[in-house]
């Protein structure tokens, strides 16, 4: 089942960073500066380096016979660091409130650990 969730969401993830970048380009141009959409695009790109990240740990899940509980954190990780990392500079450049770039760290953290259980995992595999 949660290698379901991983595929789905990973899916969808990919294709909504691809939706962002298109709309950053085109429809935000007139609407936001040129640093704020920088930082759109910038979550929009780190969305989908883990899309694809979570694409890889779902069809890894679905093979594995150890670490699983490894890449399940790991695929939690991945989706946490989106929620927080992309989300909130998606957040701060449509609305400029600063302190919401000091949350953004907390997704680089949730990407780390993810990065990290996806190593420890790799080097358990049989």
């Amino acid at each position: 089942m949660v290698v379901q969730v991983f595929l789905t969401i990973a899916a969808i993830l990919g294709g909504t960073s691809v939706a962002a970048g298109a709309f950053a380009t085109h429809a935000l141009k007139e609407q936001l500066s040129e640093r704020a959409i920088e930082i759109f695009e910038t979550g929009a790109r780190y969305q989908m380096y883990h899309a694809l990240a979570l694409l890889l740990v779902g069809l890894l899940l679905s093979r594995a016979e150890s670490g699983q509980a490894l890449l399940t954190f790991t695929g939690f990780a991945f989706m946490a660091g989106v929620v927080i990392f992309s989300g909130s500079l998606y957040a701060l450049s449509f609305s400029g409130i600063k302190w919401l770039g000091a949350v953004t760290p907390l997704g680089g953290l949730a990407f780390l650990l993810g990065w990290g259980s996806l190593a420890i995992a790799a080097w358990s595999f049989k």
